[in-house]
C-alpha cells in the first residue's frame, strides 16, 4: 500500500516538474525530442531526478554513533545531524555547473532516491514510468507548451513531497 500511495504522489509530480524543466530548458527539450537515443532517454531522466530532487525537502534525521569529522567540524558520537539531501545533489565536486539542467550528465549517483539502506524501494518502477513518459511525451505532442507564465504556477509547499499544483499547457 505504501508503495502504490508514495509512488504516486511522487511520481505525478516528477512528471509535471520534469515537463516544466524541460519546457523552460527549450534547448534541452529539442535534443530529448529529436533524438531516438534510449540512452539520452535514461540519462534524462536521471538528470531531471538530480536537478529536481522533489522528496522531503526537511532533511534526514541521524545520530553519530562515534565522532567524525565532516568539512572540518567534528560531529561527536551521539549527536544528532540533519543532512538535506536535495544540497547533495548540486554539490559541484560531484556534478559541475550543478544549477543547469544538462541531459547528457551522468547524474546516476544522485541521492534523489536516498543511499544505501535508505534507498526508496519504488524506484525501478519509478525510474520505468519516468522514462517510458520522458520518451514518449514530447514525440506525440511536439508543440507542447506552457499555456501560463511561469510565475503564475501554484507550487506545492506544504508537504514532504515538492511539486506543482496544477500546469496548464497547451499545443
Amino acid at each position: 500500500m505504501l508503495l502504490l500511495i508514495a509512488g504516486h504522489e511522487t511520481t505525478a509530480n516528477m512528471i509535471a516538474l520534469g515537463a516544466l524543466a524541460l519546457l523552460e530548458n527549450p534547448d534541452q527539450l529539442a535534443l530529448l525530442r529529436d533524438m531516438d537515443d534510449e540512452k539520452l532517454v535514461v540519462s534524462a531522466m536521471e538528470e531531471l531526478l538530480r536537478y529536481l530532487h522533489i522528496i522531503t525537502h526537511n532533511g534526514r534525521r541521524r545520530v553519530a554513533l562515534e565522532d567524525i569529522g565532516i568539512a572540518g567540524e567534528l560531529i561527536r558520537a551521539g549527536e544528532g545531524l540533519i543532512m538535506a539531501n536535495d544540497i547533495g545533489n548540486r554539490d559541484p565536486d560531484a556534478f559541475p555547473d550543478p544549477d543547469r539542467l544538462d541531459i547528457r550528465r551522468d547524474a546516476r549517483h544522485h541521492v534523489a532516491f536516498g543511499f544505501g539502506v535508505h534507498q526508496c524501494l519504488g524506484r525501478p518502477l519509478a525510474r520505468l514510468e519516468l522514462q517510458i513518459v520522458y520518451s514518449t511525451l514530447y514525440r506525440r505532442i511536439p508543440t507542447l507548451r506552457l499555456a501560463t507564465d511561469l510565475e503564475q504556477i501554484p507550487f506545492k509547499h506544504d508537504g514532504s513531497v515538492y511539486g506543482d499544483y496544477e500546469l496548464p499547457v497547451t499545443w
